[in-house]
């Protein structure tokens, strides 16, 4: 029998140049950008409600209230620690596929003009940018670079 010592996986180097490789990456004028952009979008996605004026629709506004919060949290996840949160960077664009079509989806809605193109807007933006996101840590930016 051979005796190995074993180093925990988040300390082995290969880990720690990656998660370097992908904190540098965001480091980018860019991705600071898309980030902060993305933030902005969550809050607006959680407030839009009470902005555009449907807060009467308890269940869109709360599905609004929960994505746009989710998607907050995310951009602020994806600026602070992006090498350790860029596998969860695939929740941003789905988040903001929810919020294009939540006002059809969502029971009990009854839809009106600001409300569908205040959802379909700011789903559009988080998708894009939660995309951005996506495209952070890979090849494609370095090449546009």
């Amino acid at each position: 029998m051979s005796s190995s010592t074993h180093i925990p996986i988040h300390t082995h180097p290969d880990i720690v140049a990656l998660r370097q490789r992908y904190d540098q990456a965001a480091e980018q004028p860019t991705a600071q950008v898309a980030d902060g952009l993305m933030l902005l979008s969550g809050l607006y996605g959680a407030a839009s409600a009470w902005i555009i004026g449907f807060a009467d629709q308890s269940s869109l506004t709360m599905s609004n209230l929960i994505a746009g919060l989710a998607v907050a949290l995310l951009a602020a996840a994806f600026g602070s620690a992006y090498g350790r949160t860029h596998g969860m960077t695939f929740v941003a664009p789905v988040l903001g596929i929810w919020l294009v079509v939540s006002p059809w989806l969502v029971t009990g809605v009854t839809t009106g003009t600001a409300m569908i193109w205040s959802n379909v807007v700011v789903g559009a933006v988080v998708c894009v940018l939660g995309l951005a996101a996506i495209a952070v840590g890979t090849d494609l930016v370095r090449r546009s670079s």
